[in-house]
């Protein structure tokens, strides 16, 4: 699958230039993606707004993907979604469960807004561990 990779500070964008998303391309995505989990910038905005046309087991795919990330503690947002893609995220009763926004600034909000979030928790934790002392 051909994709484009952008690696900022705080996550990676990846960009599917495919306007097809099956299960099996989706494999090959996820594996990039997980690749990602072992790098120092580990969270991923994944831009879908080349892709025109998905299949439900790609849609559940990306779903078990968003849901490894932040079970690895680390941010994993989809953007651009194309109306006809959307559908197929409702229609599996996915989209709710997923962290979706319109655009990829909006997802790049996300992630360093989850970000803080994640800095925050653990200097709370310290915190917590020094009073109880």
């Amino acid at each position: 699958m051909r994709v484009k990779i952008d690696t900022k500070e705080k996550f990676t964008v990846i960009h599917p230039e495919e306007t097809g998303l099956t299960g099996s391309l989706t494999a090959n995505l996820a594996e990039t993606c997980k690749g990602i989990l072992t790098q120092p910038v580990r969270n991923v905005v994944l831009n879908l707004d080349a892709v025109l046309r998905i299949d439900e087991d790609a849609a559940r795919a990306l779903a078990e993907l968003q849901h490894g990330f932040y079970e690895q503690n680390a941010s994993f947002v989809v953007c651009g979604l194309r109306p006809e893609v959307e559908t197929v995220f409702e229609a599996t009763e996915l989209l709710e469960f997923m962290n979706v926004t319109p655009t990829e600034s909006e997802a790049w909000d996300i992630v360093q807004m989850e970000e803080i979030e994640r800095e925050l928790l653990d200097s709370d934790d310290m915190e917590f561990d020094k009073q109880a002392e």
